[in-house]
Formats: structure tokens, C-alpha cells, sequence
């Protein structure tokens, strides 16, 4: 039998001591290994993180999606109110014809301070409802009576103006309230021309009284005198005629101007 030598036999008791954490038989202390060393005890398991839950497909696109700048907001807002002024741009002017009506309309302004805005009377008589066309059933009268005034009828003693059968009853000078009808002819000592006077007695008539100029009753008197194209009112407006001379210069036309007045006027304008 082969003897196995002494220094194997002690390593060996060696190896089996360091395994076992015991000392050797020489009281030689044993070495500690890397194995050893390396063997801690068992460390408590850290808890597994969470899942973070995905945004969906949708969210990450509305979240890296480039954003509408601050001031490109305000312009957004004044989209419909560009393409509005784009649209008036784009629409044709109306051609406005400056006839009587519209200019008497802006002439009216002045006598609004007597009669109300709306022809309702205040200082001076009512026009609205008709009233003007009741007392002056001819436009040639009521021309020469705005013309005047009341102070040249009283003047030449007369007792009524416009219609003697006026429903109601005829008007006199300086019957309503003793209050006068202030002359308005620049020739009379006023300040409007006669174009001026024909296109705010046009306005009185047609547009605060109510005269139709459609209908049959007014649409002769009407396309005479205070129509955009009235021959009457340009040659006014040009100062080709007067009230004077109306009844001679426009004899041609199909429904003939009467003179400016009725008979008395020769009495007034002296």
C-alpha cells in the first residue's frame, strides 16, 4: 500500500477546514477565499418597478404635434371679418343719383327744428299722414308759399293759402299758434335757391306726407318735378330757369308745369 505524504494529507485537511469555517489542527487560522468572502448572506429582494402605463398612439401625437403660435391666434379670429371687407370689396358700387328727394332730405334738416324730424309739428304745422297734400293739392302752391312765407300773404291780405277747400278746413296765415312761416327764397330775403326749395318740397311731399309716385294720382307731378331725371330740377339746379319762368321755358313737356303760385301770386311779389 502506498503512503501518501504527509504535506498532501495537511493540505487537504486544509481545504476541508477552510469549507467548513474551522480551524486546522496546528490551530492555524483558516484563510478566507474569495468564495468565502464572496458568499454574504442571502440580501432582501427589492421590489420590482412598476409598469408606467403608454400614452396611446392618439396622446403622443397630440403631444409632439408642433402647437399654433400665440399671435397666429388673432389673426385666425379676424378671418371672418377679412373675408367680410373682401366681399364689400368686391361688390360693385351703387351708382347714387343725386336728385330731389335726396338732396331735400338733407335740406329738410333745417326746417326739422319747426316741424319734427318725422313731419310730426312742433313750432311749425304738421306735414306727416298727408297733411301737406291736403293743403296743397299742386305743387306750384306749396313752391310759392315756401318760397315766400306767410308774412308776404298777409302782406297782400290774403286770408287763406293752398286749397280755399282744404278737408279741415282752409289754412291762414299765422293761424297755427300766431307762429309765421319763415320766407326761405334767397330772392325773398331767405337762404335756399330754388332748386334747393323744389327738392325739399319734394321730400315734404313724397317722403313725410306719403305721396305714392307710382300711383296714378302722383306719378305725373311726380316724373315732372321731383324725379331723379326731372328736366325741371336740373334747369333749376343749373340756373337755366326760374320759378318765374318755368311755366314758359318747360311748355313742351307732355303734362305742363303750372306757374309757381296760383293767381295771387302777382299780388305777393310786389
Amino acid at each position: 500500500m502506498t503512503e501518501i505524504p504527509e504535506h498532501l494529507l495537511n493540505r487537504s485537511k486544509a481545504r476541508r477546514a477552510e469549507a467548513s469555517g474551522e480551524s486546522t489542527s496546528d490551530n492555524t487560522p483558516a484563510v478566507a477565499t474569495p468564495a468565502a468572502s464572496a458568499a454574504p448572506a442571502k440580501a432582501k429582494e427589492a421590489p420590482a418597478p412598476k409598469a408606467v402605463a403608454q400614452d396611446p398612439a392618439y396622446v403622443v401625437a397630440a403631444k409632439t404635434r408642433k402647437k399654433i403660435p400665440f399671435w397666429a391666434m388673432t389673426s385666425l379670429a379676424l378671418l371672418p371679418a377679412w373675408a367680410m371687407l373682401y366681399l364689400v370689396a368686391l361688390k360693385p358700387a351703387e351708382k347714387v343719383v343725386a336728385g330731389p328727394l335726396s338732396i331735400g332730405a338733407a335740406t329738410y334738416s333745417s326746417c326739422a327744428g319747426c316741424h319734427g324730424a318725422d313731419g310730426a309739428g312742433g313750432a311749425g304745422r304738421v306735414l306727416y299722414q298727408g297733411e301737406v297734400l291736403k293743403t296743397f293739392p299742386h305743387i306750384e302752391d306749396m313752391l310759392n308759399f315756401v318760397y315766400n312765407g306767410s308774412q308776404k300773404y298777409v302782406a297782400a291780405g290774403l286770408k287763406v293759402y293752398g286749397d280755399p277747400k282744404r278737408e279741415g278746413g282752409a289754412q291762414a296765415p299765422l293761424s297755427y299758434n300766431g307762429n309765421p312761416m319763415p320766407m326761405q327764397g334767397e330772392k325773398a330775403g331767405g337762404a335756399l335757391t330754388e332748386a334747393q326749395i323744389l327738392s325739399v318740397v319734394c321730400h315734404e311731399r313724397y317722403t313725410i306726407s306719403g305721396a305714392d309716385p307710382a300711383s296714378q294720382e302722383w306719378k305725373p307731378e311726380f316724373d315732372t318735378w321731383c324725379s331723379p331725371d326731372s328736366e325741371i330740377f336740373k334747369a333749376l339746379e343749373a340756373g337755366t330757369s326760374t320759378f318765374d319762368s318755368i311755366e314758359k321755358d318747360f311748355a313742351m313737356l307732355a303734362v305742363k308745369p303750372g306757374a309757381v303760385g296760383t293767381e295771387a301770386r302777382a299780388s305777393i311779389a310786389k
